[in-house]
C-alpha cells in the first residue's frame, strides 16, 4: 500500500476524518458562528488554555468566504503574535488540534499556507487548515455539554442531600448529648467520625458525593431513631400534651361510632401541590418515595425528630410526610412572594400534626387547593 505524503506531513487517520466532514448544501458560516461552535468545541473537549487559544486565533481569521469548506491560512508568526506562543508550542499544539478532528491540514505541495487567487485579485482557493470539522460536529458539542450539564446537576444536587443528611445526623447526635447524657453513642459517633474522613469536604474537588450519601442517609436513619427510642423511655403509645377532659370521663370525646379507613391522598397529587419536592432529585411515584422526602425535608422545615416521631406515632409516616412537604411549600411560596407569613415552619408542623389527628385539616383538599393556586 502506497504512503501518501502531503507537504511532508505523513497522512492520519485523523486528518482523512477530519475531511470528510461536511457541512450542509449551501449553508453560509460567519466569523461569529464559527467562534461560538470553537468555545462549545473547546468546552466539550475540555481543551488545555493553549490549544483553546490556537483554535480562538484560527476561528478569528475566517473571512467568512462562501466555500464549502472553511479554510483559513495564517502563518505561524502571526498566530504566536495573535496566541502569545511559542512556535514550538503552537506547532504541538496544531498537531494535537488535528488528532482530535477539530481542524483538518489542507497542504500545499510544497507546505506552504497560501490563497490562490483570479486575475482581478479575488479569492479562488487556499492552503492552510479546513475549520470544517468545528462547525459539522456541532450537535456532537451541543450533546456532550449538555450531558455534562445534567451530571453537574446531579453533583450539586447529591451535595445537597450530603449536607442535609450531615446536618441531620449532627443534630440528633448532640440532642442526644445534652438532653439524654445517659444514652451510648459512641458507635454512633464513630460512624460519623469515619464518614467524615471519606466525605469530600469541597464542592469544587472531582470527589463524588454519591460514594458516601447512602451512608449517611443510614447513620441519619440510626441517631434519629436512637434519639426517639431514648425520648420515648420505652413508651410507645402517642404523647398528649394537653388534656383538657375531666379524668372521671374518659370516654366523653369519644366518638360514637368506630372511624372508617383512612384514604390517603395520591402520590401523583402531592407531587403536583408540592414541586418544592424536585429540589431532592426523587420523583414522587410511590408513598416510599413521599416519605423518603418527607424525612429529609423534615429538618429542613426545622421540625425536630421528636415531632417527626410524634407525627408519625400519630398519623403514620405517609402522612406526616405529606404534611412537611405542605409547610415546605408554602413556606417556599411565601419566600418566593417576598412575604413571610409562617415565622416558624416547624411550630406549624406540629401544629397541622395536631389538627389533622383531631380530624379538622384534610390533607386532599389542602393538596387539591395547593395544585389549583400552582395551575393558575
Amino acid at each position: 500500500m502506497e504512503t501518501v505524503h502531503s507537504g511532508g506531513r505523513p497522512l492520519t487517520r485523523a486528518a482523512l476524518a477530519g475531511r470528510r466532514r461536511a457541512l450542509e448544501a449551501g449553508r453560509t458560516i460567519s466569523r461569529r458562528e464559527l467562534s461560538a461552535a470553537g468555545r462549545d468545541a473547546a468546552k466539550a473537549l475540555r481543551l488545555r488554555p493553549a490549544l483553546r487559544a490556537i483554535l480562538s486565533a484560527l476561528c478569528a481569521v475566517w473571512g467568512e468566504q462562501e466555500w464549502e469548506r472553511l479554510v483559513v491560512w495564517p502563518s505561524n508568526e502571526h498566530l504566536c503574535g495573535m496566541t502569545g506562543l511559542s512556535e514550538r508550542a503552537l506547532r504541538y499544539g496544531l498537531r494535537d488540534l488535528v488528532a482530535l478532528e477539530v481542524i483538518t491540514p489542507r497542504d500545499s505541495a510544497n507546505g506552504k499556507r497560501f490563497a490562490i487567487r483570479a486575475p482581478g485579485g479575488a479569492i479562488i482557493d487556499a492552503y492552510g487548515f479546513d475549520l470544517t470539522p468545528i462547525v459539522a460536529r456541532q450537535g456532537e458539542w451541543t450533546e456532550v455539554l449538555a450531558e455534562a450539564t445534567a451530571r453537574e446537576v446531579r453533583r450539586r444536587r447529591s451535595f445537597d442531600l450530603l449536607t442535609v443528611r450531615r446536618r441531620a445526623v449532627s443534630e440528633a447526635l448532640t440532642a442526644l448529648r445534652t438532653r439524654f447524657p445517659r444514652t451510648d453513642v459512641a458507635d454512633l459517633l464513630a460512624a460519623q467520625e469515619s464518614l467524615e474522613l471519606s466525605t469530600p469536604s469541597r464542592r469544587a474537588s472531582n470527589a463524588e458525593p454519591d460514594l458516601v450519601l447512602e451512608a449517611w442517609g443510614e447513620l441519619q436513619i440510626m441517631t434519629e431513631e436512637r434519639f426517639y427510642q431514648a425520648a420515648s423511655a420505652g413508651i410507645s403509645s402517642r404523647h398528649i400534651e394537653q388534656n383538657t377532659g375531666s379524668p372521671t370521663d374518659p370516654c366523653a370525646r369519644a366518638p360514637e361510632k368506630e372511624p372508617g379507613p383512612i384514604h390517603l391522598p395520591e402520590p401523583g397529587l402531592v407531587a403536583a401541590a408540592c414541586p418544592v419536592a424536585g429540589e431532592f432529585g426523587v420523583k414522587l411515584r410511590t408513598e416510599a418515595d413521599v416519605i423518603e422526602v418527607g424525612r429529609l425535608m423534615r429538618g429542613g422545615i426545622g421540625a425536630h425528630p421528636s415531632a417527626w416521631g410524634e407525627a408519625c406515632e400519630a398519623l403514620g409516616p405517609f402522612r406526616a410526610s405529606v404534611l412537611v412537604l405542605i409547610v415546605a411549600q408554602l413556606h417556599d411560596d411565601d419566600v418566593r412572594r417576598g412575604e413571610i407569613r409562617i415565622r416558624n415552619p416547624g411550630g406549624y408542623f406540629r401544629q397541622l400534626v395536631r389538627l389533622c389527628s383531631e380530624g379538622r385539616y384534610g390533607l386532599e383538599a389542602e393538596l387539591m387547593a395547593m395544585r389549583r393556586r400552582k395551575m393558575t
